[in-house]
């Protein structure tokens, strides 16, 4: 039987407990990769890349399900500061699992503008696609906006990640 592998990419700027509330969703997984824009394709501004992926790395282990795992493969395979393609990860994913079935799990917003991603039809044609929506309304802006108005993050995402985005200086919108 195939491995089965899952693809969640997002900014994770920072990770939120929507995010969370999506990957509680994907225990059926052997693997899911959670996968941090080294660019975002459409120019939005994030964290330095380095500081995303130690906050990733503090949320999985503050969530504890044994099949998440961080994935620097954007950074690997970028050029310059190009932002990644889908497919491209995707394609490089595959070579590296040939083996394996990957599903690339998106949110509602992307599910709904799929038509813009680089070389969608060929994504569709190769791999599988879930469209999965947070079950928790708590977006990365909810985040970024209480830490600049100082206000309490305690309920938008977990306990190590908030310890980090209020006391380490990388974290630009924290102070």
């Amino acid at each position: 039987m195939k491995q089965t592998l899952a693809v969640f990419g997002s900014a994770f700027n920072p990770p939120s407990l929507g995010h969370r509330s999506v990957l509680e969703r994907l225990s059926q997984f052997d693997k899911v990769l959670l996968l941090p824009s080294y660019q975002h394709a459409w120019g939005k501004v994030m964290l330095d890349y380095d500081a995303r992926c130690d906050l990733v790395r503090a949320f999985i282990s503050d969530i504890g399900q044994s099949n998440l795992e961080l994935s620097t493969l954007e950074q690997q395979i970028a050029i310059g500061d190009n932002a990644v393609t889908t497919y491209s990860v995707l394609k490089n994913l595959q070579l590296k699992h040939p083996d394996t079935n990957i599903t690339f799990v998106v949110g509602p917003d992307n599910f709904l503008n799929f038509h813009r991603f680089y070389k969608a039809d060929e994504i569709l044609k190769q791999w599988q696609i879930m469209a999965c929506p947070e079950t928790v309304p708590i977006r990365s802006t909810l985040i970024r906006e209480a830490l600049a108005s100082n206000d309490d993050i305690s309920q938008y995402t977990t306990p190590t990640v908030k310890l980090m985005l209020m006391n380490d200086e990388r974290f630009l919108f924290s102070h």
